[in-house]
């Protein structure tokens, strides 16, 4: 007999999840191609300010297992669950660890190719925004950043066979259909948030890229006018 589901991942979770992952690999793709596809990076790079804006709200306000005060624990909750002791739905203690490094390194990240340059012809959307001295600055930690990202999606794709084929809980399908297999008698299903929790995560989230983009930078001085002759 199988076992009862519940839904522990509502669809903008998800949706948010699968959204991140094509756009951090479109963004390393891009800049390992280089030239016109640098680009798209910048691209990548707005999408994904504006999807962890939106991540960030919905930690909030969102769906009771997307709330970071539903999964973020103390190092007593993680000693429990280290000893098996540790019951419940959604993020463990520890994947809620996992969550928030990559949460904050690529909030990190983008922060700093806001600004970043390649000295070549591409420059971030906040370029003008600070000085040569200081984009170059951040234009390097940018780059030492992409190592910590690498490590990772390592650690994260380890986390995730260690758990599909030694503790025998698969964690991609659930991401996938929002839904997990559970002992009986089963929990209830998670509290849902509702369309205005959705209609602000969505509006902080698209206000965040559109801030990031430059939108309330002044514009460029006009070209200085050249003299030409009269005849």
């Amino acid at each position: 007999m199988s076992k009862p589901t519940i839904l522990i991942w509502d669809l903008p979770t998800r949706l948010f999840h699968w959204l991140l992952v094509v756009c951090v690999i479109g963004a390393i793709i891009s800049t390992k191609i280089g030239g016109n596809a640098m680009l798209w990076h910048g691209r990548f790079g707005l999408a994904i300010v504006g999807l962890l804006g939106f991540r960030l709200a919905w930690g909030v306000v969102g769906s009771h297992t997307a709330r970071f005060a539903q999964f973020v624990r103390g190092p007593a909750t993680i000693a429990a669950y280290l000893r098996g002791q540790w019951q419940g739905i959604g993020h463990n203690p520890l994947g809620a660890l996992s969550v928030l490094a990559m949460l904050l390194v690529l909030l990190a990240q983008a922060a700093t190719g806001l600004a970043a340059n390649d000295d070549i012809a591409f420059t971030g959307p906040l370029y003008a925004a600070v000085s040569k001295d200081v984009s170059d600055a951040l234009t390097g930690w940018h780059r030492r950043g992409e190592w910590a990202i690498f490590t990772l999606i390592g650690l994260h794709l380890a986390a995730l066979l260690f758990y599909r084929f030694v503790k025998k809980d698969p964690l991609i399908r659930p991401m996938i259909n929002g839904r997990k297999p559970v002992t009986k008698p089963a929990p209830p299903t998670p509290r849902r948030a509702g369309p205005v929790a959705l209609i602000v995560s969505l509006s902080i989230g698209a206000s965040t890229a559109w801030i990031a983009s430059g939108a309330l930078l002044p514009p460029p001085p006009p070209p200085a006018a050249i003299d030409t002759p009269a005849w």
